[in-house]
């Protein structure tokens, strides 16, 4: 079957490519942003796909999957709609054909999604059951952010956001999850989410969905949760135990350690949350515990880029306020009092209206300074917010550069969900340069 995606260099729809492709489809797409690390596993893999949507690209293929990115208007969409050709969602197409038959653990939640997936799929892999699954981010244990096995298991990153412009539902409600892990649940993607309890009614949607034997594993102390949970529970729930964040990593009650090289109280939840979930399915705590110590984590989750003796470069998908706010905190736990500046790009849709300028500021204090690039189109005075505080606003990307290039000493974390016009390796250009000179 030939396949063609819509959206394809998304972290969903470039993971469904990989396996549509494992599954023995031929497989193209398109996209209009394409940018690593999707855009480096889709060549790796062979994957053709065309940069715009422009339908003269469009193959004759015998399914069309459609990413929750397009809408209508899409020159694409409408001439899949004008010919009626066949078409469906992503996760549609996932649940009825690869997820019908197979335990699923599901990963939800506001945050650490990614993170901990990746985890909960090592876990399985140390334990030897091989196991299927499909990530949001590229899992640098793995290589690759999918893969289709053999095993009964599928871990799967478990995505709030809508299905597409003809199903309005969060994505989560195809996957039909045996184990469920909630990490954590707060207001976002505020384009297509008028509050909260819109948010709130989703995750029912998908707890009704879980049989009997099923198992929820969320934190006790996250209302938020716990008002989705009040709505009606239909299987077996369990919350992580209390524990404490060490030099190594972490450990909690009945005595497990865990040593790993992630940092933060959000990253020791996410370790939690998977180790337990590893154990509904029979895998022994103490099995979980000893695979996190070979965990190398994800790509663009403080992943480090560039090292020399001085300054070390990080790269962090953190876009929403919390998010941004452990991994700082995080990072600062490891490096004490050493400088750090963070680079912040306001990309996400529920940033630039506005719904989280408040918390904003407070989220970035434990950086020593912070560049963060002006949005061309936003819905807030971002410059009455950022006075007296940390934040140096700045109109290009060149200009976040240029300041940053006669930096001595320190940490440079750069933090946005999308690809930010490769400020990265320009920033590694500009410090290898200036490192050179000295």
């Amino acid at each position: 079957m030939h396949i063609h995606i819509l959206g394809i260099a998304g972290t969903f729809m470039g993971s469904l490519a990989l396996i549509a492709k494992e599954l023995g489809h031929t497989v193209t797409g398109q996209d209009q942003d394409v940018y690593p690390p999707m855009s480096l596993q889709l060549d790796k893999q062979g994957i053709k796909y065309t940069k715009g949507y422009v339908v003269e690209d469009m193959p004759e293929a015998d399914t069309y999957l459609i990413g929750n990115a397009l809408s209508r208007g899409n020159a694409c969409v409408e001439h899949i709609l004008e010919e009626q050709l066949p078409y469906t969602s992503g996760a549609q197409w996932l649940g009825e054909n690869v997820l019908y038959d197979k335990w699923v653990l599901a990963v939800s939640g506001t945050h650490g999604k990614t993170t901990t997936a990746s985890i909960l799929a090592w876990i399985l892999e140390k334990s030897g059951l091989n196991p299927n699954f499909l990530i949001g981010g590229v899992a640098q244990n793995f290589g690759v952010s999918a893969r289709i096995t053999n095993s009964r298991f599928f871990v799967i990153e478990a995505d709030e956001y809508d299905t597409a412009f003809f199903d309005k539902r969060s994505k989560f409600v195809h996957y039909r999850p045996t184990t469920l892990i909630i990490n954590n649940l707060e207001f976002d993607h505020a384009d297509i989410f008028d509050s909260l309890k819109d948010i709130q009614k989703q995750f029912h949607h998908l707890i009704r969905t879980i049989a009997r034997d099923g198992l929820i594993i969320y934190p006790d102390n996250d209302k938020n949760i716990n008002d989705v949970l009040s709505m009606g529970v239909y299987c077996q729930t369990q919350t992580t135990p209390e524990c404490k964040l060490t030099e190594q990593g972490f450990e909690f009650k009945p005595i497990h350690k865990v040593d790993w090289d992630l940092m933060g109280a959000h990253n020791m939840q996410n370790g939690l949350h998977a180790i337990f979930a590893a154990h509904h399915i029979g895998i022994p705590i103490t099995v979980a515990c000893d695979a996190l110590s070979s965990f190398k984590g994800v790509k663009r989750r403080l992943e480090v880029k560039y090292q020399n003796p001085d300054i070390t470069v990080y790269d962090d998908f953190a876009h929403h306020p919390t998010a941004i706010s452990s991994t700082i905190s995080g990072l600062r736990t490891k490096v004490g009092d050493a400088h750090i500046i963070a680079v912040v790009e306001l990309r996400s849709n529920t940033m630039r209206m506005g719904h989280h300028q408040k918390s904003l500021v407070e989220s970035l204090s434990e950086a020593n300074q912070v560049y963060m690039l002006k949005p061309a189109t936003l819905l807030w005075d971002i410059d009455t917010l950022v006075k007296k505080s940390n934040i140096a606003l700045k109109d290009s990307i060149d200009e976040i550069v240029n300041s940053i290039a006669s930096f001595k000493k320190g940490h440079v974390l750069i933090m946005s969900n999308g690809g930010f016009g490769d400020i990265q390796n320009k920033i590694i250009a500009q410090l290898k340069n200036q490192h050179s000179k000295t």
